[in-house]
């Protein structure tokens, strides 16, 4: 019964996320393997042959290589998008953290309302129109600041409260200026969370189907989600390219989390636990 109590809770979890990620992904595996007779029956038989390779080159030529055209805008997006929230976030939050005044009730209900308004998508393009930023891989870039910043201050600011004030005062006492206190002390600190956004909004920038859709039209702009919407109609019965299709543009942000998901854990809780 105690043994029972104990890792009860860890059985339950654990074979939770066995049925709901494991089982599906092992499911994409199979069907992106086989042909398209036996795909097309969409359960969890062993294949007899595996043409791989074939499926792979098909959905990656399909519409002159518009998967290849996909993975080069995304990650020029997500690079962009990122290098851009760390910069801006880490001084929003160290401003913010460190100095108080009469606009810190201001700026706190800018943060909170960027987390809880909706996006107002048709004013959005109207205005990305008008500056002449719609259909841009730059313009979603800005899309993709101003979406995920508020998320981005938040997490840099109960961090930054985590360190101390004397060595801001100490490094003002050395001679250092306001930026270098910020470049050259603070931000070498602030690893662990900077990870935490780095892979936490890449995934989230890079898996993005809405924005996209709304704000980047055009074949010459695909993402990888996009492929997924696009290759649906001319895929719709042959499966096997179907998912091979959905494995190619998972298999990237899986990766990334494995590999970092201690990481992410480290800097989400470390400002979380101390702040």
């Amino acid at each position: 019964m105690i043994a029972l109590r104990r890792y009860g809770l860890t059985v339950i979890a654990v074979f939770s996320t066995v049925i709901i990620f494991i089982v599906p992904f092992l499911f994409i595996v199979l069907t992106a393997i086989k042909d398209r007779t036996e795909a097309a029956r969409l359960d969890f038989s062993w294949p007899t042959n595996f043409p791989v390779w074939e499926n792979f080159w098909t959905v990656i030529s399909t519409r002159n290589f518009m998967l290849v055209t996909a993975y080069i805008n995304s990650t020029l997006i997500t690079v962009g998008a990122v290098t851009l929230l760390v910069i801006l976030a880490a001084m929003v939050g160290y401003v913010r953290q460190r100095r108080k005044g009469w606009w810190n009730g201001l700026v706190d209900f800018l943060v909170l309302a960027g987390l809880m308004m909706p996006p107002a998508v048709v004013p959005t393009i109207w205005l990305l129109q008008e500056i002449g930023l719609f259909a841009t891989l730059h313009g979603m870039v800005f899309i993709q600041v101003a979406y995920n910043l508020s998320f981005c201050i938040i997490l840099y600011r109960a961090f930054i409260a985590t360190i101390p004030r004397e060595l801001d005062e100490a490094a003002i006492i050395d001679g250092a200026r306001p930026l270098d206190v910020f470049f050259r002390v603070i931000l070498p600190l602030l690893k662990p969370v900077t990870v935490t956004v780095i892979v936490v909004q890449s995934v989230t920038i890079f898996n993005d189907f809405v924005n996209p859709l709304y704000y980047l039209p055009g074949n010459q702009n695909v993402t990888v989600q996009l492929t997924l919407y696009n290759f649906q109609s001319q895929f719709s019965t042959a499966y096997n390219l179907l998912f091979m299709n959905i494995l190619l543009v998972t298999i990237p942000p899986l990766i990334v989390f494995l590999f970092y998901n201690r990481q992410i854990v480290a800097g989400m809780t470390a400002g979380a636990v101390k702040g």
